[in-house]
Order: C-alpha cells, then sequence, then structure tokens
C-alpha cells in the first residue's frame, strides 16, 4: 500500500501466493458469505489489488449488479481489469480509499481485505465508506493485528526483536485488528460480528508465504533490529526446528445507519 491511499506495495505474485493459502480462502469464504450479497446489488471493494476477490463478488451480484474495485495503484488496476476483463459487471478505478468516487448512499456491500493496516487515516476512511453505502447496507473488515504476532524460538529476546521490526516498521497501522471495533462504532456502524480468527502456522513454508520470514529477517538486520549473527541463529532453527507462529487476524461484520443531521450538513 501506499501512504495514502489503497496501493500495494506488494507484488502481485506475492498477494496470489497468500491469497491461496487455506488460511486466507477461509476467511475470504465466510466473509463474502457474511456480506448476503443478492443480485442486483452493487458492490464496493476497497483496495482491490490485483483483482483477487473481484469476479466472487461479481458472481454474486449476478448479471444485474455491479460490482467496483478501486486502489490506488496504476499497476494493480491495469491487472485487475486484465483479470476481469470477461466480466462486465466488474469496472476498475484508481481512486484513493479516503476519497471514494461514488455517490452518497449508492453501494449496497463493501468490504476492505488487509487495507486498513496501510492507510494514512483508518477512521477517515470507514467514515467515507459509510457515506457510499446505503443506510443498512453490510461491510466487512478483515485485518491482522501485527503487534500480536508471536514466533516461537529457543531465544525469546531475538523473537521479540523480529517481531517488533515487523510491528514497527513493515505496517503503518501496526495494531489495527484490535482496534476494528472501536474505530467502526465510532464511525457510525452497528456491529454485527466481531471474530478473532488466529493465524496458526506449524511449517516454515506456509509462514514463509505469509510472513516473508527471509526477507524480513534480511530487513531487520538492515535496520538494526538483529544483527548478522542472530539472523543467522534465528532462520536456522525456524528452518530446521520445530516451526510455530501465531497471530491475531481479526474480522468485522458491521452495518450503516441512517446519517443523522450534522453529518448532513458537514
Amino acid at each position: 500500500m501506499t501512504d495514502n491511499g489503497t496501493a500495494s506495495s506488494a507484488p502481485t505474485p506475492y498477494l496470489d501466493a497468500v491469497a491461496a493459502t487455506d488460511i486466507a480462502r477461509s476467511y475470504k469464504h465466510d466473509l463474502l458469505t457474511a456480506l448476503a450479497i443478492e443480485p442486483g446489488h452493487h458492490v464496493l471493494d476497497v483496495g482491490c489489488g490485483p483483482g483477487t476477490d473481484l469476479i466472487a463478488l461479481a458472481s454474486a451480484t449476478g448479471p444485474g449488479g455491479a460490482v467496483f474495485g478501486i486502489d490506488q495503484d496504476p499497476h494493480m488496476v491495469a491487472t485487475a481489469r486484465t483479470r476481469t476483463a470477461d466480466h462486465p459487471g466488474v469496472q476498475v478505478r484508481q481512486a484513493d480509499a479516503h476519497r471514494l468516487p461514488f455517490a452518497d448512499h449508492s453501494i449496497d456491500r463493501a468490504r476492505a481485505d488487509r487495507v486498513l493496516m496501510h492507510v494514512a487515516d483508518p477512521a477517515a476512511v470507514l467514515t467515507e465508506i459509510r457515506r457510499v453505502l446505503r443506510p443498512g447496507g453490510l461491510l466487512t473488515l478483515a485485518e491482522p493485528d501485527w503487534d500480536a504476532l508471536a514466533i516461537d524460538h529457543p531465544d525469546l529476546a531475538i523473537s521479540r526483536a523480529f517481531t517488533r521490526y515487523i510491528a514497527e516498521r513493515v505496517n503503518r497501522n501496526q495494531a489495527i485488528g484490535r482496534q476494528l471495533p472501536r474505530l467502526a462504532t465510532q464511525a457510525g456502524y452497528t456491529l454485527h460480528a466481531v471474530r478473532n480468527t488466529a493465524a496458526v502456522f506449524t511449517d516454515f513454508a506456509t509462514a514463509e508465504t505469509i510472513l516473508g520470514l527471509r526477507r524480513n529477517t534480511r530487513r531487520a538486520v538492515t535496520a538494526g533490529y538483529l544483527t548478522a549473527d542472530d539472523a543467522r541463529t534465528w532462520l536456522t532453527h525456524l528452518t530446521t526446528g520445530t516451526f510455530f507462529a501465531t497471530s491475531s487476524f481479526i474480522t468485522v461484520l458491521a452495518q450503516s445507519g441512517a446519517w443523522s443531521c450534522r453529518e448532513r450538513s458537514s
């Protein structure tokens, strides 16, 4: 993601690999079901990336509906447009999540999947999504809580140094997962479901796909969180010993309420 909008700094192959994991498939299926999309609905995917979920949304809305994907990264937008070219009901636009190019109350359902951890102002994005949602419209949110990442290692100090690097340097909003219920309520939504679908990794390969352990270890050394010797010790254990890692992954189902007179006049 960029600092200001919804453009992902992660390359498309990485995003595709994460989406193909069992963990991602499971929560994405659950959130799609929770949205209760009906034929003819207008659905918004905020931070759609390379279009990972747009076709599934289009299948739910049917030929009479419309799916809008927005992302600030022009490369992501181009990829998403190519992938959805055979689906006329899907429109992909380059836009900032803080300033959505849609009229008030024009969207029936919305989703933001691993987006708010990157944006400059998560509260403002939630308010902007509520502006475009019709009263009673549903929103699903999914965000990791990187400050809750835990990886087992015999030397707890090394493990804490690595997870501190992930929390402090890799993502803008490190504790956004735990903040979702509060921020959504403050933005005027009614919460219907809040779940912690904690990710558990018992093999290095899956964790490497999602967490990028090797590359982030190198970056942690460069940033001064780990020494080169610590990094070698760390990776040797992770790749040859018994592997265990876990992190909180928070999902929310929220509903937009009617706007107040003060909001209408602001």
